[in-house]
């Protein structure tokens, strides 16, 4: 077990070097594809060119007049061949979403592959496509002749004022969107829309990170612990129920340590990519927990890939620190910390390293362990010297997970084959033993206050108390449902506090009170909707746990284990039921009081990825990966579903979906950028744009649509941006994007690139955003980091 869990962070850090290169080769075929297609657009104008000047030479002067559409139609034969070869418009919306499925190290494989296959076009759409292609170039070359024809453009953007309508492209493929009659006479691209009044705070981090991290949970004297969710710091007052957050990180954090000061507080980061694709540096932050104010940066450009272990000396006031990097040679690093000066560096090992910390009656002492290894480093100057551990005739385990010390300076360390050793004081020698102390690994050994000493188990999700002599006095069982022992801290006398494996922090006392404080996800979370009346919103996530959580006192009201991956989730508006999709086509319904499964039913094999009610409660929109939509009619308050329509049309996945107002129509998106419109009661597809330019949509999560357009930055490849809200009384708009970032910005958002508020907190793509009923509180949704945050709207 403690191999799987060690081992699962490497594998996850090759999957995501690995989709890292599989982005950059996406990007280069993207930008061949688009190249082809203006070279294509240029070898077909330089075609009717050539077929122009011919006709002029033939001298006849009707022929001269041909309509343009005609020439262009018909290349001359130079052109010809060449025009063959390459496609007539990017084709890059086949591999759209690739992106995010291939960087997903929860994704199927089988799904790329799925997803690439259905969303390769069919002959007759590749057929329509260039007849569109055509026609586009050919207003384009007329309007380029042609200075007014009512139109305006503002660099990719156009507005047709005479059919109403404005066009954006994302990744070189139009996308058209209607104008209501309404903002017909008064719109302009270039009105710029000022900036909401409004602004969000943090208030609340829920979850914790212990499901690949260690050592990361702290007492402070302030009453608060410390630890980290994706980028953020959490300092959480248990007894007053407040929260403060440090900020000061733009990526996951990874690592924690408490000054002997017990103020002072440095966390290490991991490298990131920012918007413009650039790299983020792994480095070491030091700041003040009091005030939150960052008092040094250390290791800009000298940390390779992220810094995972990081310890302050105890014994000279605290003025070193320590740290491990991530690269390939694990390299231990020693600084003095208020010079951010680094004293020494050196290779500590080729397999990992997952705990490096000074010994505290020594300060040129370091010990690190990890992967069956611990070794005892001695700072002279400017060189660190290693001496091994030696096991001798004690079994040398696979990984040494974490190490401690006594109150007579012995070194304490478990390990992952459940034995406790003892080394003794300046030696690299095993004076002690306690072992099968448990069974499966140990992840964390804590030396209280008082001389006695606690240890907490993986596999058999122990927590033990030992006495002086290592003598076992007391034990008790974490639930399995909150998962193996993490972390352990000394929380007032006769408390301690147990951060988790499944990202859950708990509160425990011997002999056996064990009280949930902190509860989160596990893996990638897209699931959010939001209670219709009440302080309640629900998550599911690819962990298969669906959460009802109260937004006041931030705990879960109840957590219900489903039999697939989570993927979407919708409130009835009654509030009576709540919907769930999975990954697998699978959906289902559960009474929002009891938890019961109300009804469950499959449609199709692949992920469901929105579920939805009408505003009136009588259908249920069932969006799929499938390309489809199904459509039931619900009855007894959500308790009764019978399909009645299934919407076909979509050449690529469904990502979004709104109704109306009224509950007769909806609105899709699909990975292909495409924006359909429905009649509810039948799923025919709506072509007429006049029956539905004027509709009022009771919500606005698409990406794509007229009054939300402006959310989309210069260059975004159209899976930039994941999901987007309405406020409830219609001012403003909230958007989630790839780069971990929250926007908020003015309602309607109906000019390019309109401005914004942006929040950090979130280190992957921000995945989902909700506004509660009330509009008080935004919640939203981080994806790999499986972070769900509360931020307040004032």
């Amino acid at each position: 077990m403690a191999d799987d869990t060690v081992s699962a962070s490497s594998n996850m850090d090759m999957e995501d070097r690995v989709s890292h290169l599989e982005q950059r080769l996406q990007l280069q075929e993207d930008e061949i594809q688009l190249l082809k297609a203006a070279l294509a657009d240029a070898l077909r104008r330089l075609g009717c060119c050539e077929e122009q000047s011919q006709m002029t030479h033939a001298g006849g002067a009707h022929a001269g007049r041909r309509p343009l559409a005609t020439a262009a139609s018909t290349p001359p034969t130079k052109v010809r061949q060449l025009l063959q070869a390459l496609p007539s418009r990017p084709l890059s919306n086949g591999y759209v979403q690739q992106k995010r499925l291939l960087s997903s190290p929860s994704s199927p494989k089988k799904e790329v592959l799925q997803s690439i296959k259905r969303k390769s076009m069919s002959t007759e759409r590749l057929t329509l496509v260039r007849r569109e292609m055509a026609a586009e170039s050919r207003s384009r070359t007329t309007s380029s002749s042609s200075s007014s024809g009512g139109k305006s453009k503002s660099k990719e953007c156009t507005y047709n004022a005479e059919d109403s309508y404005v066009r954006m492209f994302l990744r070189g493929r139009p996308v058209t969107m209607h104008i209501p009659d309404q903002q017909r006479e008064s719109y302009s691209l270039d009105q710029k829309v000022a900036l909401p009044d409004k602004k969000l705070k943090l208030q609340w981090v829920y979850g914790y990170r212990g499901r690949d991290c260690r050592s990361n949970l702290y007492l402070l004297p302030t009453g608060e612990i410390v630890y980290f969710n994706a980028s953020v710091v959490v300092l959480y007052n248990t007894e007053e129920q407040q929260q403060r957050h440090y900020l000061g990180h733009n990526d996951d954090v990874k690592c924690l340590s408490v000054h002997p000061d017990m103020v002072t507080i440095a966390t290490g980061q991991v490298a990131g990519n920012s918007k413009d694709g650039k790299l983020l540096a792994p480095h070491i932050r030091i700041w003040d927990s009091v005030s939150l104010n960052t008092l040094h940066v250390l290791g800009m450009g000298v940390f390779d890939r992220a810094v995972t272990c990081v310890s302050f000396s105890k014994s000279n006031g605290g003025s070193f620190l320590c740290a491990v990097d991530d690269a390939n040679d694990h390299i231990l690093s020693v600084w003095n910390w208020q010079k951010e000066k680094q004293l020494a560096e050196v290779k500590c090992s080729n397999d990992s390293v997952l705990a490096a910390v000074f010994h505290p009656m020594d300060t040129n002492l370091i010990v690190t362990c990890g992967k069956s290894h611990i070794n005892f480093w001695t700072m002279e100057g400017n060189t660190l010297t290693k001496r091994q551990g030696l096991f001798e005739k004690h079994e040398k385990p696979k990984y040494v997970l974490c190490v401690t010390f006594a109150e007579n300076g012995d070194a304490i360390t478990g390990d992952s084959s459940g034995n406790i050793y003892i080394w003794a004081k300046g030696g690299n020698r095993i004076s002690q033993v306690v072992s099968s102390a448990h069974e499966g690994g140990i992840f964390s050994v804590c030396v209280l206050k008082d001389g006695t000493m606690v240890s907490g188990g993986g596999k058999d999700r122990k927590v033990v108390l030992w006495d002086h002599n290592y003598r076992k006095q007391a034990e008790m069982e974490v639930g399995e449902s909150l998962g193996p022992v993490r972390a352990l801290a000394e929380g007032k006398p006769g408390e301690l506090f147990v951060g988790t494996t499944k990202n859950a922090i708990i509160r425990a006392a011997f002999p056996d009170t064990l009280t949930p404080i902190v509860q989160g996800h596990t893996d990638e979370l897209w699931g959010l909707d939001v209670h219709p009346t009440m302080e309640q919103f629900v998550t599911c996530s690819q962990d298969r746990q669906v959460h009802l959580w109260d937004t006041n006192t931030h705990q879960p009201l109840w957590s219900k284990t489903i039999e697939d991956p989570g993927r979407s989730a919708g409130f009835h508006p009654s509030g009576a039921v709540l919907a769930v999709g999975t990954m697998t086509g699978r959906w289902l319904v559960l009474d929002t009081d009891t938890r019961d499964l109300v009804s469950m039913h499959t449609d199709g094999s692949e992920i469901i990825s929105n579920v939805k009610y009408s505003p009136d409660g009588n259908f249920l929109a069932v969006a799929s990966h499938d390309n489809f939509v199904y459509i039931y009619a619900v009855s007894e308050n959500g308790r009764k579903y019978s399909r009645v329509g299934k919407c076909i049309g979509h050449s690529s996945f469904v990502t979004h979906l709104d109704w109306s107002k009224d509950s007769l129509y909806l609105v899709t998106n699909s990975g292909d950028y495409e924006i359909l419109f429905w009649e509810a009661s039948s799923g025919k597809h709506v072509t007429n744009m006049d029956t539905v330019r004027n509709l009022e949509w009771a919500t606005s999560t698409c990406t794509l649509g007229f009054n939300v357009f402006g959310i989309w930055p210069d260059g975004a490849d159209g899976t930039d941006i994941n999901a987007v809200c309405r406020s409830h009384d219609g001012s403003l708009l909230a958007s989630a994007d790839d780069f971990g970032k929250v926007h908020l910005f003015s309602f309607p958002c109906s000019q390019p690139r309109a401005l914004s508020h942006e929040y950090g907190g979130h280190s992957s793509h921000v995945t989902n955003v909700a506004f509660l009923h009330d509009d008080s509180h935004l919640i939203s949704t981080g994806g790999k980091d499986t972070s769900i945050l509360q931020w307040v709207v004032a």
